[in-house]
């Protein structure tokens, strides 16, 4: 990915585009049993990797054994018979070719090994444990094995990937989701790669698309500095502009309140009629859960896109959050802020905005 450009990644639900009965069960069963494959073949990699390189710290073997993670062809010294990186990619190919797309296989090694690679000091260090990766991890694959055309309606989009024919579901989309796939359509943006999510039997595209930074006219001698607390979710200030974005009552009460809800409901699960057993019991606290975690999600969305407009209207070059690692240590000893705060995803949402902007972001 070249510097002037930055990689989007948008959900999009989409349906087996198929109207034979036993066709579409097929379809279904086949990217179940990848689904399977590929959360096997996720801790498969990883813990090879992790072995690998840990056969050093391996003290109780003889002192003459040979360690040095190299190509034997290309090293004399080497314990390996191919490059590291392909280890793990032929581990796979022994136990899945055949069974689910190569292109997959790949991508499942390529990732895997980024993250490695990402995580490895902490892993040596004791201060992260091995990544465990769960049945409903997505599907990955390549960008290029998506090809994009216009259905019937010329409303939504369709595509085939590994035979399987699929077709969008944008509804009445109020997002960019329908652009970003018109311009991937006629080649203005890269689809890079991407992956397939089957949530409760519905499937979602996790789409990436790498686009070209918005060009904003920034001065790095002008400086936002923001503030994030409970009382205002963010405070910033630019010059002699004070700003406040959201506040307590309008996140942290409402949050609450579905919370009691949920509590409330929690409570009189126990007389519910059963029927179904816990699935039927708790589904309403699950709707719950959910509803939470959306509420956080788009209110996070919100303030941080409020901020970057703010600093994108008077020009600010670099965002300076203050004060905000010994928020993070305070909100660890507290309860309340622990369970209440976003502290985390409210400046993970700033950083990738910044990001899109060209704005600079430093954290004290």
């Amino acid at each position: 990915m070249a510097a002037d450009t930055i990689v989007l990644t948008r959900k999009i639900q989409v349906f087996v585009d198929c109207d034979d009965k036993e066709k579409r069960s097929e379809y279904f069963k086949q990217l179940f049993e990848w689904q399977d494959l590929v959360f096997r073949g996720a801790n498969m990699v990883i813990t090879h990797q992790y072995v690998q390189e840990n056969l050093k710290d391996l003290i109780y073997l003889q002192e003459d054994v040979k360690i040095k993670l190299a190509d034997q062809a290309k090293d004399p010294e080497g314990i390996l018979n191919t490059s590291r990186m392909n280890t793990t990619y032929r581990l796979l190919s022994s136990y899945f070719k055949g069974r689910i797309p190569t292109d997959i296989l790949s991508q499942i090694n390529t990732a895997l090994i980024k993250y490695f690679q990402a995580d490895r000091l902490s892993y040596w260090k004791g201060e992260k444990s091995l990544r465990n990766y769960k049945k409903d991890m997505p599907i990955p694959f390549s960008g290029k094995q998506i090809n994009l055309s216009k259905d019937e309606n010329n409303r939504d989009f369709k595509f085939t990937l590994f035979k399987i024919p699929f077709r969008t579901y944008l509804g009445k989309d109020r997002s960019d989701k329908r652009v970003l796939l018109q311009r991937a359509l006629v080649g203005q943006i890269k689809i890079c790669s991407s992956s397939l999510k089957i949530v409760k039997g519905k499937i979602f595209l996790l789409l990436a698309l790498e686009l070209p930074k918005k060009i904003q006219e920034l001065k790095d001698n002008i400086i936002a500095e923001a503030s994030l607390s409970i009382e205002h979710p963010i405070a910033v200030s630019i010059g002699k502009e004070s700003f406040q974005i959201g506040n307590k009552e309008e996140f942290t009460y409402r949050r609450m309140a579905i919370q009691a809800a949920r509590h409330r409901l929690q409570k009189a699960a126990a007389f519910d009629k059963g029927g179904r057993g816990r699935k039927r019991k708790m589904k309403s606290l699950e709707h719950y859960n959910e509803k939470e975690k959306n509420y956080v999600d788009t209110k996070l969305h919100l303030y941080s896109r409020r901020l970057i407009e703010l600093c994108v209207k008077a020009q600010a070059g670099t965002l300076l959050l203050v004060n905000q690692s010994n928020k993070e240590e305070i909100a660890k000893g507290d309860e309340f802020l622990l369970r209440n705060w976003s502290y985390y995803g409210l400046i993970e949402k700033i950083k990738y905005k910044a990001k899109m902007v060209g704005i600079n972001i430093i954290i004290e």
